[in-house]
């Protein structure tokens, strides 16, 4: 997923091992972003999979508004993509369906329910890239926001993102980070308000 610098408040909706969540009540979700006017984001493809990695959904979608800048570096989309498109309206109503009820683990969320125009406040989300046990595990300190490739090459020794972003990529390992810490999650984040152009978050980023 592209997602650009921005101010940041951490999650502060928080769960617990005591609530007892069933795998089949947890998906995770992962969006690439292509620009339109005013280098504005806009989604260009959603990719939600199950606990086990199963694909439940993959679907590129057409923009409400002109695509100005296909960000394909980053996101992998290209222009022929579009021709097999669905409409914005088709997959925001697609995608709430699938995660509506469900406990949705991901990346920088924030981003994600941005472009797809949905108020993550009312959904139960667990966002790792808030996780202090994962940032331990990976010996960065606490008060930094750590990049998913970053979080996938030193704990899982997988390397993701190594061209073009894939969201069914990133959203598979995303699960898996979060199947690490998952059984302490109510001690697994803080509450903080952070940006990420402060200068201590550049080093994690940059690598």
């Amino acid at each position: 997923m592209t997602k650009k610098n921005t101010t940041f408040s951490e999650e502060t909706c928080l769960f617990s091992k005591s609530d007892n969540i069933n795998p089949s009540e947890v998906v995770s979700l992962d969006c690439e972003m292509v620009g339109i006017s005013n280098n504005q984001d806009a989604l260009g493809r959603c990719s939600i999979v199950d606990y086990f990695g199963n694909v439940l959904y993959d679907k590129y979608i057409k923009p409400e508004s002109t695509i100005t800048d296909y960000r394909t570096k980053w996101s992998g989309i290209k222009p022929h993509h579009m021709h097999q498109a669905i409409s914005f309206k088709k997959a925001r109503g697609e995608i709430y369906n699938i995660i509506k009820n469900k406990v949705i683990v991901g990346h920088s969320l924030h981003f994600d329910f941005k472009v797809l125009k949905l108020n993550r406040n009312n959904f139960k989300i667990r966002d790792i890239s808030t996780s202090t046990l994962l940032r331990q595990l990976a010996n960065f300190p606490s008060n930094q926001i750590v990049s998913l490739k970053r979080l996938a090459q030193v704990i899982l020794g997988r390397d993701i993102q190594s061209g073009s972003h894939c969201s069914i990529e990133d959203s598979i390992a995303t699960m898996d980070l979060y199947k690490i810490v998952e059984n302490d999650w109510g001690n697994n984040v803080k509450s903080s308000t952070l940006k990420y152009l402060d200068d201590f978050f550049w080093p994690c980023w940059l690598q």
